[in-house]
């Protein structure tokens, strides 16, 4: 593993998954599109038992949303919902918060699915190392901060002082990249009282092979002098602007290797990090390159592909269930909301819309 970022929030601080945004935002588009055509087609009658459909559909995202602000528990299980794609899919395999021994401990790991059985195997061998890596983790972690309060009490702390500390062992991961093709992800634990074990492991996917994915598969042959290159480029650039590095007798950037820490961005570029203190002092915090491909040309060409094709590249998202309306108002009852659609109008909670 690498080094690690941010601790998993607590409840009140949940946001809403981008994901789910989208998606209601595309079911409301999709319903307004079809009313306009058929009001230009003047086919009026048709339009209302259309339109019904149409917003039950959004109004599933809506009352999910609004679910999401005004039920507690709705909204904890909510955030545990897979970000799904076409090919594969994140799930949260295990997640906790325990208090013991005035620490709080806060794991959350991921698995991944895949959908296309020819990936399967290689997510299966994945997923194992994942849970392996955690468990590992999260096993030191503890054992490290319980060896800290050993050896302060020892030294004249109490309890109490102990306890102001606020020991905090964190486990969690994030999507960088999901798209069509790839999936890129990471997973960082932090250790509130120390920054010489917290640690990140990079996973880049191709979901079309299962494989992973390298620099090497995303710069070329000559990887390792092109992210040389850049990497140095950004550092004097970042200097004349103020930024802080270590010089390379300070240990400071001398060179990426094949085990460099890299993720995907949402440009399909590869970003490397380095942790921590590694070549910058520790107020600059992870530092991060991104490395454009050998020919501005070919990225030129992807830019311009994306633009006349948006629909071919651009990334989608889809839910985990296809709902009727009778469907819709059960859940809506469920959650205590009034939810109706009378002559093509959806009213939640007496507004309509």
């Amino acid at each position: 593993m690498g080094k690690l970022n941010d601790m998993k929030k607590e409840y009140d601080s949940i946001v809403i998954p981008e994901e789910l945004n989208v998606r209601v935002r595309q079911e409301i588009e999709k319903s307004q599109k079809r009313e306009e055509e058929r009001k230009r087609s003047g086919n009026m009658p048709r339009l209302r038992k259309s339109f019904g459909y149409a917003a039950a559909a959004a109004a599933i995202g809506i009352i999910f949303t609004t679910a999401l602000n005004v039920n507690p528990i709705f909204a904890k299980e909510a955030a545990k919902l897979p970000v799904v794609g076409e090919l594969a899919r994140i799930l949260t395999f295990k997640s906790y918060t325990t208090a013991k021994d005035h620490m709080e401990i806060s794991i959350e790991i991921p698995t991944i699915d895949m959908i296309s059985k020819d990936t399967r195997n290689a997510a299966d061998d994945i997923n194992r190392e994942i849970l392996s890596l955690c468990t590992q983790y999260a096993d030191e972690a503890e054992r490290r901060a319980k060896e800290y309060q050993a050896a302060f009490l020892e030294t004249g702390g109490s309890l109490e002082e102990w306890a102001d500390h606020n020991i905090k062992i964190t486990l969690n991961y994030e999507i960088k990249r999901q798209n069509g093709s790839c999936l890129s992800f990471l997973i960082r634990g932090t250790e509130s009282w120390t920054t010489a074990y917290s640690e990140t492991k990079y996973y880049n996917l191709d979901l079309n092979t299962g494989k992973h994915l390298t620099l090497k598969d995303l710069l070329g042959s000559d990887y390792v002098s092109l992210a040389n290159e850049r990497i140095r480029k950004q550092i004097a650039e970042r200097q004349k602007a103020g930024e802080v590095f270590f010089s390379e007798e300070e240990g400071g950037f001398t060179g990426i290797s094949e085990d460099s820490g890299f993720y995907i961005n949402e440009r399909n570029r590869p970003v490397i990090v380095f942790e921590k203190y590694e070549i910058a002092p520790g107020a600059s915090g992870n530092v991060e390159f991104e490395i454009k491909p050998a020919s501005e040309q070919d990225y030129v060409a992807e830019t311009r592909k994306q633009s006349e094709n948006p629909e071919e590249t651009e990334e989608r998202y889809e839910d985990n269930f296809a709902v009727s309306q009778k469907a819709a108002k059960e859940f809506a009852q469920n959650a205590n909301i009034n939810f109706g659609v009378t002559d093509g109008v959806l009213s939640i909670n007496g507004i309509n819309y």
